[in-house]
């Protein structure tokens, strides 16, 4: 059990506190309220530009990185569809260096065009690295599209198109930062060899008199529930042929959730898994595979994704994923194999649970999903679950009408063109 203790400034920004006298360290993570899903369609990557630009400068620090360095600290931060996160790891001593850096940030970004134009450029030769000039690496954006059309998460976190970041303007930047960035929007959380008291004066005198802001409520179009397959080839330069197939499931909340997270462990969680075992191992029809979810708050995907060996039709490749479908659908998984990836999920936790950082990120998390104890009560939320459960959702969600498929193949597979009347 992770021990807290909670409390909410004036201003609204709620703070977390986990002692541990155990180390000499201490963590300042601050979770910001947004994320992709709150995007303008039309101006999409601003989440994940923020990302970068809180390290640019702020309104009376030009430099967030330096200061601390110098108090022996290390910072990194990552934004998904969801949200924004921003965290410190230093010695408990200096943690007010911390407190000073996060509070300016949080107070006002130092806007300028110069700041922009390099964060900007950074992001633009990050879009074309992974998502462009990547062989595949554009695969997860047609595979969003296709399976999403009202969504917001139909988008990627770097953004739906490069001339999106390419044309953000400087009005927009600051638009974003003060609809979102407010202390009625965050929170932070503070964990290590801290004690709630001392923690309760800093958090006071670095934030208390920052505006709160307006609380952001969020509105977004529910995604209908899909009623026939969808499928799409593309042809592209690449070694092999690939397959990704999705299937819509519940949100982070719901008891589908947790049912899909033992799916995924069951067909590819490590070399003893279903798909593993079966389609790379004894048909070498796949050269790598891959069953796994988004993780989403709302509803996401839980996705099959995999190289085919080099001859391999991808007919074949398809036929065989569905038939080990089919086994989930149609047999109860036994006892044995269902409590061994219950006990990998459980291992899982329990390691995540192991650092300092990764305590304040989930207590962050929990606290943005609307109670932070869920960190300590999750691992029942897995346990409880039946095997007829698990047949019961493959049943509900691998249904092909609930499927989006796409097949991306060698250029060189690619049909001739069809000839024009003479």
């Amino acid at each position: 059990m992770i021990q807290y203790n909670r409390f909410i400034l004036e201003n609204g920004l709620r703070v977390l506190v986990h002692e541990d006298t155990s180390t000499p360290l201490a963590v300042v993570n601050i979770m910001y309220d947004v994320g992709s899903w709150d995007e303008n369609p039309e101006k999409t990557g601003f989440a994940h530009l923020f990302e970068h630009l809180m390290f640019g400068g702020s309104l009376h620090i030009p430099d967030y990185d330096e200061p601390l360095q110098k108090a022996g600290g290390e910072n990194n931060a990552y934004t998904t569809n969801d949200l924004t996160n921003y965290y410190s790891q230093l010695p408990a001593q200096n943690i007010e260096t911390a407190f000073w850096l996060e509070s300016d940030r949080m107070l006002s970004l130092a806007f300028g065009k110069k700041s922009l134009e390099v964060q900007r450029k950074v992001v633009i030769e990050e879009f074309k690295e992974h998502y462009i000039n990547k062989p595949y690496g554009d695969a997860w954006h047609k595979l969003r599209e296709l399976a999403y059309k009202v969504h917001p998460y139909r988008w990627m976190v770097i953004g739906k198109e490069l001339s999106h970041v390419e044309n953000a303007q400087l009005e927009d930047v600051k638009g974003f930062f003060f609809k979102h960035y407010r202390p009625v929007n965050a929170i932070m959380v503070v964990t290590g060899n801290v004690k709630t008291g001392d923690i309760k004066v800093l958090a006071e005198k670095w934030f208390g008199d920052i505006p709160k802001g307006e609380k952001y409520v969020r509105s977004l179009p529910a995604e209908p529930v899909q009623t026939a397959p969808r499928e799409l080839t593309v042809y592209a330069d690449v070694p092999l042929d690939a397959f990704y197939k999705t299937w819509h499931m519940d949100s982070r909340l719901e008891k589908g959730y947790y049912v899909a997270e033992l799916l995924t462990e069951i067909l590819s969680g490590g070399g003893s898994s279903r798909l593993f075992q079966s389609l790379v191992k004894e048909k070498r029809l796949f050269s790598q595979i891959d069953c796994h979810n988004s993780g989403s708050i709302d509803r996401g995907l839980i996705a099959i994704e995999g190289k085919l060996v080099l001859g391999v039709k991808i007919e074949d490749a398809e036929k065989a994923v569905e038939e080990e479908l089919s086994k989930l659908k149609n047999e109860l998984i036994n006892d044995a194999e269902l409590q061994k990836v219950k006990n990998k999920t459980e291992s899982a936790l329990a390691f995540e649970d192991m650092s300092i950082m990764n305590r304040a990120n989930s207590l962050a998390f929990y606290e943005l999903l609307g109670d932070a104890n869920l960190m300590n009560i999750e691992l029942e939320r897995y346990q409880q679950i039946t095997a007829e459960e698990v047949q019961q959702y493959s049943r509900t969600i691998f249904d092909v009408n609930n499927s989006s498929t796409l097949h991306y193949l060698r250029k060189e597979a690619a049909p001739p063109p069809l000839k024009g009347n003479l």
